[in-house]
């Protein structure tokens, strides 16, 4: 058995290395996941095209002509190939092949694969990891124990790092108490999968218990309001306490939320002259200044930034750069002074310790682990300390390398 055993599988590079073959064979995932690529696929296309016509007008590309990773007639022949299995139980794909989903925790119907592959009457067990979630946090199930595996491919993206002690709770309550009371906005570049929906959720907690004050609460974007539906819908991930607030209602909601679902929608926020709270998509660079501009620069002053989002080292010093000089920009427009901030938060990847309780949680050390989706550095730390602590077979793998499964 030979296998690629370095490549991270993102949608994108998915979509564009099955339309880029001409792949036409089925494409298995659970009803979350299914339901979620025809939204995501779509709209991820159409960034494409746009972001390859604004290279070529500009002439940035070193690209002649510059041409998107995939179109939006390459997405429909996918989604058509997609076909739902169960949830949580295991699926034959053919006499060689099984497959069993186990949670993540991570988004919704976020995964763990385990591949059950049988040649010549031998079988092997095959888990890969996928991105692995926080334990302990609100709305979907903790990542589940996982299976006895003679084979890993395990995440590294936080393999250097745990994340900053602290609630995320008390954070956000602080920095909108502040600025509500200074009569500032608070907004929110966030991913319209996970990011949006934990923010909303802990806003309306926070609602509940008198912490802060009942703004009204805009979410900019149509795709964080159709992925939210799809978080109240599939019970099947949400933890027990969740399970239970939806029965009562919608815990999604702030008491007073405004769903921007059109460009004209978006435009009636620049009438906004009160404390407010503003959700916006989130992308790179996230907090795009002509977004912030056509909407807060008469208050720039008094806008608190929080980006939740996992930023990989080289983009983060990328992003403090950014900051700064667009904050200077609009701060010329504005004829202010500097008082706007960058709030990184919300990390919903596993650090460093709970990737280790993930791994510690296997029945039995796997034959050989590869370490992937995670920087050099962040690979190497949790290499190190997997080795270490648990004496595994540990390889961090190179691009297009190939290893024999039976060794």
């Amino acid at each position: 058995m030979r296998a690629d055993a370095t490549r991270t599988w993102t949608i994108p590079v998915i979509c564009r290395d099955l339309c880029a073959t001409c792949f036409r064979g089925p494409i298995y995932a659970d009803a979350a996941t299914v339901e979620l690529c025809n939204l995501l696929l779509p709209d991820s296309a159409h960034l494409q095209e746009e972001d390859s016509d604004n290279a070529a007008r500009r002439g940035s590309s070193k690209h002649d002509p510059p041409l998107p990773l995939y179109t939006q007639a390459d997405v429909e022949p996918v989604l058509n190939a997609f076909r739902v299995i169960p949830r949580a139980d295991p699926f034959t794909i053919s006499p060689q092949f099984t497959v069993c989903p186990h949670e993540a925790g991570h988004i919704l119907g976020s995964s763990s694969l385990e591949l059950t592959i049988t040649e010549n009457g031998k079988k092997t067990v095959v888990l890969f990891s996928g991105d692995i979630g926080r334990y302990d946090q609100p709305i979907l199930k903790d990542p589940e124990a996982p299976p006895r595996c003679d084979v890993l491919l395990c995440e590294s993206t936080y393999g250097d790092r745990d994340h900053p002690a602290g609630s995320e709770e008390d954070a956000l309550a602080d920095v909108i108490n502040r600025v509500a009371k200074r009569g500032g906005v608070i907004v929110i570049p966030a991913f319209a999968v996970g990011r949006t929906q934990t923010i909303m959720y802990i806003v309306r907690k926070l609602e509940n218990a008198n912490r802060i004050p009942r703004l009204p609460v805009y979410v900019d974007s149509p795709m964080a309001i159709s992925v939210t539906s799809l978080y109240i819908s599939h019970r099947e991930d949400h933890d027990p306490i969740f399970t239970q607030e939806c029965n009562n209602g919608n815990p999604l909601d702030a008491h007073t939320v405004h769903y921007m679902r059109s460009a004209e929608d978006s435009k009636k926020i620049n009438d906004v002259r009160t404390p407010a709270i503003i959700i916006q998509p989130a992308a790179w660079p996230p907090a795009d200044a002509y977004c912030i501009t056509s909407r807060n620069a008469r208050r720039i002053s008094e806008t608190r930034f929080c980006l939740p989002a996992f930023r990989p080292q080289a983009r983060a010093a990328a992003l403090s750069r950014m900051a700064r000089r667009r904050f200077a920009y609009l701060e010329w427009m504005c004829r202010s002074p500097r008082k706007s901030s960058i709030c990184v938060n919300f990390p919903r990847y596993a650090g460093k310790s709970e990737l280790m309780r993930w791994l510690t949680g296997l029945p039995a050390p796997p034959r050989q682990t590869y370490l992937v989706h995670g920087e050099p550095a962040a690979s190497a730390a949790l290499k190190h300390t997997i080795e270490s602590d648990l004496r595994w077979r540990v390889t961090l793998p190179t691009y297009l390398q190939t290893v024999d499964l039976d060794s």
